[in-house]
């Protein structure tokens, strides 16, 4: 163990720390996280576990998250910088505005938005359970998905519910394209195909499963395949290999990267806890609001799924 990890540790539980790290984190991050996990198994970490501090290793939107569910708890972000670009493409006032056109609309937004959305939404979800917070909305005439629309593509094939989609995406996902897909079958033509629903639907057509991250975790793992093409951010990789040592991992593209979840390192993760700082905190009556949606979408992920199979 290096002396930066030594100290992170010594600091962790001096401290009563946990770090929690997004599965795109750098593997040593990841290595030296307490929990690493999608967004929302992390989102049930951050509401239930026993400690005053935690550590988010992601973007701003998962630390703002950790603080609407766990208000008592002191959260940390060591990479203050580090936004999601899908979040910023639609803000609180747009939303609004989008609801206004449409005064009985039900809101569903992805957990990739910002605290101010979520405060504006009547449920929140994830990649992992989109489909089934949809599906449950049987008494909904109207639905609004914002702001992804590769997953709201991905939750109407899924559900055959047709939804007013937000014009927003994942730009990492989008550089996955279906000629990367081809390519690495050609060189991998036993692989299993798995890719995230925030690709486009001509990659998606083209996978064996559509998955969040934490359900590629689980595919794989039970899966008796012995290769994967694997259509996400490049830092899914180090999990899948550090769990399947004996499984073979192919990126659909080396483009896939995102420098956001890049701007944790272990440096950053040290001077959080060193000094306490940046904070995320959620101003009370937002938090209070956007608690309703987040909440919400946490007890569903617990129901059996009512979407329809792929």
């Amino acid at each position: 163990m290096s002396e930066v990890e030594t100290r992170i540790e010594e600091l962790k539980r001096r401290r009563g720390a946990v770090v929690l790290a997004h599965n795109y984190q750098l593997p040593e991050v990841q290595d030296i996280a307490d929990h690493v996990g999608d967004s929302l198994e992390l989102s049930r970490v951050a509401a239930r576990i026993d400690a005053e501090i935690i550590v988010f290793c992601g973007v701003h939107f998962m630390a703002e998250t950790a603080s609407i569910l766990a208000p008592d708890k002191t959260v940390l972000l060591p990479a203050h910088d580090a936004g999601c670009p899908l979040a910023n493409m639609i803000t609180a006032a747009q939303l609004r505005e989008l609801k206004r056109l449409h005064p009985k609309a039900t809101v569903v937004c992805y957990v990739n938005t910002s605290a101010e959305v979520k405060a504006e939404s009547d449920y929140c979800c994830t990649s992992s359970n989109a489909a089934s917070v949809v599906a449950s909305l049987t008494e909904a005439k109207e639905i609004i998905f914002v702001p992804d629309r590769n997953l709201g593509g991905y939750v109407s094939e899924q559900t055959g519910r047709e939804m007013i989609l937000w014009d927003g995406y994942c730009h990492v996902h989008e550089w996955i394209t279906e000629e990367d897909i081809s390519h690495q079958k050609s060189l991998h033509p036993a692989a299993t195909v798995i890719v995230h629903p925030e690709c486009t639907r001509p990659v998606r057509d083209l996978a064996d499963k559509v998955l969040s991250t934490g359900g590629m975790v689980h595919f794989v793992r039970d899966s008796e395949a012995s290769a994967f093409i694997v259509g996400t951010e490049v830092g899914m990789l180090h999990r899948l290999k550090k769990e399947n040592p004996a499984k073979q991992f192919y990126p659909a593209t080396q483009r896939g990267v995102c420098p956001n979840m890049k701007r944790t390192n272990l440096q950053r993760v040290l001077r959080s806890l060193e000094h306490m700082e940046h904070e995320i905190r959620v101003p009370l009556e937002i938090a209070k609001k956007a608690r309703r949606s987040v909440e919400r979408m946490v007890a569903i992920s617990a129901r059996p799924s009512v979407a329809r199979q792929q």
